[in-house]
């Protein structure tokens, strides 16, 4: 079963803050998000006009829906929580926002999955921005590290128990070029190349990356190879502070999970049935920020995360 996991706009008035340090990484950003989307939406109108808190088990004194009075189901995936797609995006016309979109493939999920992932991804954002396109995709592939003070980074690749797929690399280039000649994305970016990556990945490319965004730990320098490799291909750095794997499981379990963390999504145990059943593994998640150009204002920014929990079938006899 798909869960469908959301932030909403955590730019939005009224909404509790999430407060994120300048030096915390961005995965703190997006479970605070998460769950604080989470608990806003548990909160349930009864009919006389009083309002009742259901609790991390899904259950309050006075109601027992659990997690469906506040998900939804929607083409075989829930949404956690639901989501009205018909409710208005932008304030202003398209015209007037540079829309950013980050998308994180994670560890352990097969290479075959990504042109699936990539449409799923990307299809949320346009729906719930009530737009057409974007205006930058940025791709961030697991296991990648960039190390600033060696820009010689293929060694880097294997940190984290993903192997350095090249092969794999290209043929996911392959599915967001065909995106971008759609006129669904009108530049697409790297993250975590250095010279030598960018090097040996651009001569396989038909529409090159236009940016590449580096992760540089304790304020270290651009390494002078990769600015004027940079500048000879017309690629712009920037720089970002994302976790390479900003979703892992046992965090969505926690998120989602009956114990005193979670909301009561997943069941408290095998025999249970006050949950959903199964093993939850995350596939993708994607960023996206749209920001208003002539005030330069960040006018709406969220998240939305993908996971699947495989079913628990007993053994026949």
């Amino acid at each position: 079963m798909k869960l469908i996991l959301s932030t909403s706009n955590i730019m939005q008035g009224g909404r509790p803050p999430v407060i994120r340090q300048p030096t915390q990484k961005s995965n703190v950003e997006l479970i605070n998000a998460l769950h604080s989307n989470f608990l806003a939406s548990q909160h349930i109108d009864l009919p006389n006009g009083t309002e009742v808190h259901v609790n991390g088990n899904g259950v309050s004194n006075s109601t027992a829906k659990g997690y469906q009075s506040w998900t939804g189901e929607q083409d075989g995936a829930l949404y956690i929580p639901a989501i009205d797609f018909s409710q208005p995006g932008l304030a202003e016309e398209r015209s007037q926002y540079d829309i950013t979109v980050k998308l994180f493939y994670l560890p352990g999920i097969p290479v075959s999955r990504r042109c699936a992932h990539t449409r799923e991804a990307i299809d949320l954002v346009l729906k719930e921005l009530h737009v057409d396109s974007i205006d930058l995709l940025i791709v961030s592939f697991p296991g990648l590290l960039f190390d600033a003070d060696d820009d010689s980074d293929e060694e880097e690749a294997g940190a984290t128990g993903e192997s350095d797929d090249f092969d794999s690399m290209v043929q996911t280039w392959r599915v967001l070029e065909s995106l971008h000649e759609q006129g669904m994305i009108g530049q697409l970016g790297v993250a975590e190349f250095g010279s030598e990556r960018l090097a040996r990945f651009l001569p396989h490319t038909q529409v090159k990356p236009s940016v590449d965004q580096i992760n540089l730990k304790d304020c270290c320098v651009v390494p002078k190879s990769l600015i004027l490799y940079a500048k000879q291909e017309q690629i712009q750095l920037l720089t970002h502070n994302d976790c390479n794997d900003i979703l892992p499981v046992g965090t969505t379990r926690e998120l989602l999970g009956p114990a005193d963390k979670g909301v009561g999504i997943l069941a408290s145990a095998p025999d249970a049935d006050d949950g959903i059943q199964g093993h939850v593994e995350p596939q993708w998640v994607v960023k996206y920020t749209a920001v208003v150009k002539d005030r330069g204002v960040v006018e709406n920014k969220g998240y939305f995360a993908l996971a699947d929990v495989g079913s628990c079938v007993k053994p026949q006899s």
